[in-house]
């Protein structure tokens, strides 16, 4: 009654209930058993525990269980209570984007989406800027505000809309990187938006998979969706989807497996509109908005604490691709931080072009390395940085209406978003390169195609040894599991293991790659898209580069060494083995000698 918060229980104490009542200052009501056991700085019972912190007391009287704190106005919320009060909503928000992810998964039809989680669903703020986000894959995660934002200035976005897209002139990474995205309105408030990116492993293009190697202009790498209303006014145009698909210079060859998957993007899309609304139906629309922007002021904060502690106030680095393409990066504190992208290669032909989008969510991944803090990605990072990316270079590219005169970028997003990684790790040498590449691997004929992203070893740094044989920075996938691999696709898995002696050697050794061995039980066309082929992972301190990778090709007439950058065909019977990077090793080993 009044500002007590009485609850009823069996044997447990509900946090929920404990934590409005100290925001009040209330006593908490408790009807408990003789199996609820109080002790000066926790609560227990068979089922649950609860830990008070220090400066707070307990006590029971007349069957209440009191928490109280000493010199505490009721009237006037302390900055603890605010700080717990923020990581609580912290936790809200991050629940919102996991159910939406996990309903993606469930519902999902692919193997990409279902087995490897290829996908990323995000929560963001009424002015399309990312609040947070689940544990997805982080080169999606930092891209969809910017594409949020440009996809609100492109189309009136009503409360029972949904809009689709893939282009990466409004915020996409790659043509198979499908978005969904719809407001969350509150009566007439508008709270936010929710947004998802899946990876689909055929959207059509020039070769099965939609990862051309040789691509040399968007529109065959697949089907180009600018901003479009999959859903309008509350009704679905699924017609207008297929037409999209199929009306192409380069037409999916799934379609139908692309309608089954954006149809559980769709239901993930509702899903988190409905996790937020109840939020808001719980706490009130006023404490939602209030508290996501606490949180980007808090990831500002918490980076600018970080760029005042350092010795340096200014970083720079550069870094080589294997086509030659040079990544530079010059970066400097004063009041704000500018990262400069100037002297980076034009813009390449062929299909390692970034985008504005890629970079940035490149640049707020490291920011969050550089913090260490326990916040989710959130572009209260980005609050205060002046980024500069030279418009014509290959990280920024002009892009016409016309797709055949955009230029192709599906390897800007999986391979160049890594290297952007390691350049930034090196200037503000936070740790040697990582084997700095998705190793994306595909093959496929006309009626299926099969991708996946391979793992390998990551940099040491200072204290810590790389590790073995994992996704990496702005990869967050998991590899397809054999069974799942050999029931739906004409292969055999031969073997797939640690490769030893790969990771670079230093007072802290990087980390090994993998090995990764297929055996075709038809003809295919496999295509790679890689890097770290012809350019070692850099080394830290004097430690030793990784070792690079390779692949080949086993026929019954030879073995082959294949490029990192190819299309080639495959008949039955030929074997293709890859080999990953390793990463490099941080400090000189001191001899034993």
């Amino acid at each position: 009654t009044d500002k007590n918060t009485r609850a009823v229980f069996g044997d447990y104490v509900s946090i929920y209930d404990i934590e409005r009542a100290v925001k009040d200052g209330a006593t908490v009501p408790i009807y408990y058993s003789s199996l609820l056991n109080v002790f000066h700085n926790f609560i227990t019972n068979p089922f649950t525990s609860i830990i008070i912190n220090p400066g707070w007391a307990i006590e029971i009287k007349s069957g209440n269980l009191i928490i109280s704190s000493a010199g505490r106005n009721p009237e006037s919320p302390s900055g603890n209570i605010e700080a717990v009060d923020l990581a609580l909503y912290t936790n809200r928000f991050k629940a919102v984007a996991e159910q939406m992810g996990s309903l993606l998964q469930r519902t999902a039809l692919s193997v990409n989406i279902k087995e490897r989680l290829d996908f990323s669903c995000a929560l963001l703020d009424r002015h399309g800027r990312l609040v947070v986000n689940a544990p997805h894959i982080p080169v999606h995660l930092g891209s969809l505000g910017i594409c949020t934002r440009s996809v609100i200035e492109a189309l009136p976005i009503g409360r029972d809309d949904v809009i689709i897209t893939n282009h990466p002139a409004f915020g996409g990474s790659h043509l198979p990187d499908v978005t969904l995205i719809a407001p969350v309105y509150h009566f007439d408030i508008l709270i936010g938006y929710v947004a998802n990116r899946a990876h689909h492993a055929e959207i059509g293009g020039k070769a099965p998979g939609s990862m051309p190697a040789d691509a040399k202009n968007l529109a065959e790498e697949g089907v180009v969706i600018p901003p479009t209303y999959l859903k309008r006014d509350g009704h679905v145009h699924w017609d207008g989807v297929r037409r999209l698909l199929s009306d192409d210079l380069y037409p999916s060859r799934a379609i139908e497996d692309n309608i089954a998957d954006f149809q559980a993007a769709l239901a993930s899309i509702t899903e988190g509109q409905k996790a937020l609304l109840k939020l808001v139906d719980q706490f009130g629309a006023d404490r939602v908005v209030h508290f996501m922007a606490e949180l980007s002021n808090l990831a500002t904060s918490q980076l600018n604490d970080k760029l005042s502690a350092m010795h340096s106030n200014r970083w720079s680095a550069t870094e080589r691709l294997d086509n030659s393409a040079v990544i530079n990066v010059d970066i400097s504190w004063d009041d704000r931080l500018t990262i400069d992208f100037t002297g980076t290669s034009d813009t390449v032909n062929g299909n390692l072009n970034a985008t504005e989008a890629i970079v940035n969510g490149a640049v707020i991944y490291v920011l969050k390395l550089l913090i260490k803090g326990d916040i989710p990605l959130n572009e209260g990072l980005m609050k205060e940085v002046n980024l500069i990316i030279p418009k014509g270079s290959m990280l920024n590219p002009v892009f016409p209406e016309n797709s055949r005169e955009c230029p192709a970028v599906v390897g800007g997003n999986t391979e160049v978003s890594q290297r952007l990684v390691d350049t930034l790790l090196k200037a503000f040498k936070l740790a040697a390169c990582s084997q700095g590449t998705m190793n994306n691997f595909l093959f496929g004929t006309t009626k299926f195609g099969y991708y996946e992203t391979i793992c390998g070893g990551t940099g040491a740094g200072e204290g810590f040894h790389g590790t073995d044989a994992v996704h990496q920075h702005m990869t967050n996938t998991q590899i397809t599991d054999p069974e799942i691999l050999e029931f739906r696709y004409p292969v055999e898995l031969q073997e797939f293991s640690v490769r030893p002696n790969s990771g670079g050697k230093g007072d802290w050794n990087g980390g090994n790659g993998v090995i990764r061995k297929f055996r075709f039980k038809e003809p295919v066309t496999i295509t790679f898209l890689t890097q770290h082929r012809i350019e070692v992972p850099y080394g830290l301190a004097d430690g030793e580069p990784g070792s690079p990778g390779q692949q080949f090709l086993i026929s019954s007439e030879e073995i082959m060494p294949l490029n990192g950058v190819g299309t080639y065909p495959i008949k039955e019977n030929d074997t293709v083995i890859i080999e990953t990077p390793g990463g490099g090793g941080f400090g000189a080993k001191l001899s034993t000698d």
